[in-house]
């Protein structure tokens, strides 16, 4: 057998600090096990699982409706499709680091022959000026609060208000990115519905700070969601059931979206703790979300060895892989959850403790 991997180490530990614990089909249990198991299934797109759901969601965001997506990749090549056909405009802007632009194999320009336009630098959020300087006409622009592959930075709200305005004068959709929106309101202060009036069409994740299996929502006017309804189905998104993707994403709702102040008073914590230990950083400095990065100045290999050495000592796992960024910095992503509550003040402060000094060790050397 070959040597144990930082993964291996990690899943080993008796707590962690990422996210809400094991993706196991004990996710899916809970969600059932106290429901009626007579009670009809969803059948295409239909029934009381569904409907309810989707009004839910629909109330919840302060939309006209919403409509239940198997994955939210559909539901956003849907709902910019939408736009660009409305205004027989077949181009939108979005960030460089969108996840249509990386993770999507190009499909927004393959399956819809839509051509994005790259806004902003990297290492920033969109900004009013960058929407301000397009020269060339979009039927929709793309915002993703938080921006992830950026440590989950955001705009501040009188420019997210701006943007929203300037769109709305220029005839341009505004569509929100919000697989995190939860995870941003304690820090802008604004309920989801006020989030959402800014939009023109919303995008929702259940499996990121909900903790569900999978699924998405795609809620705006009641004219744009009847429409993305047939390209539902015509993507193939109309499955004959998707209840356990439903009734998880339900479940896992109720159970979380009161508790986004806690997993981002947690994230800020935890942030303080990273940027105390020498040669670590994260971005944001200070999170804005229940999410950022954390940059080690180290080769890979090294923390890899020193992370492993921490969760032995303390049987606390930070992360399951670091990243290569440079051959002397390497990084992690970081997501607060219901698992970060389960290790007390004392043993987080122990896990600090080891880790500086492991790490003003490596310097010496």
């Amino acid at each position: 057998m070959g040597e144990k991997t930082l993964f291996e180490a990690y899943k080993q530990t008796a707590n962690q600090l990422q996210g809400h614990g094991k993706r196991n089909l004990d996710v899916l249990k809970e969600a059932l096990e106290e429901l009626n198991g007579e009670q009809d299934s969803d059948i295409y797109g239909s029934g009381r699982i569904i409907e309810d759901f989707q009004k839910k969601m629909a109330n919840f965001l302060g939309k006209e409706s919403a409509v239940f997506f198997p994955s939210g990749t559909m539901a956003q090549q849907i709902a910019l499709r939408i736009w660009c056909d409305q205004k027989d405009l077949h181009r939108v802007a979005y960030h460089p680091l969108c996840h249509l632009e990386i993770h999507e194999e190009d499909g927004l320009r393959k399956l819809h022959g839509i051509e994005p336009i790259l806004l902003s630098d990297k290492e920033r959020v969109i900004g009013l000026e960058d929407v301000m300087g397009l020269e060339t006409d979009i039927a929709c622009l793309l915002l993703e609060l938080p921006q992830r592959e950026i440590g989950g930075q955001l705009p501040n709200y009188e420019t997210l208000e701006a943007i929203s305005e300037y769109c709305r004068d220029k005839g341009i959709k505004l569509h929100l990115d919000g697989a995190r929106l939860y995870e941003i309101l304690p820090h802008y202060g604004k309920t989801a519905e006020e989030v959402c009036a800014l939009f023109d069409s919303v995008y929702i994740s259940f499996y990121k700070g909900i903790g569900g299996i999978a699924g998405a929502v795609l809620a705006g006017s009641g004219e744009f969601t009847k429409e993305s309804k047939v390209w539902k189905r015509r993507h193939g998104g109309d499955l004959i059931s998707l209840y356990p993707y439903i009734l998880s994403a339900d479940h896992y709702f109720d159970q979380r979206i009161n508790k986004m102040e806690q997993y981002y008073e947690g994230a800020k914590e935890l942030a303080g703790l990273f940027n105390a230990c020498k040669g670590v950083s994260t971005l944001p400095e200070q999170p804005v979300s229940n999410m950022f990065h954390v940059f080690f100045q180290y080769p890979q290999k090294e923390i890899e060895t020193i992370l492993m050495d921490v969760y032995d000592e303390t049987g606390i796992g930070l992360t399951g892989y670091v990243k290569e960024v440079t051959e002397n910095v390497c990084a992690y992503e970081v997501s607060v959850g219901d698992e970060y509550e389960n290790v007390s003040k004392q043993e987080l402060s122990k896990l600090f403790v080891v880790l500086d000094e492991k790490l003003k060790r490596l310097i010496e050397k």
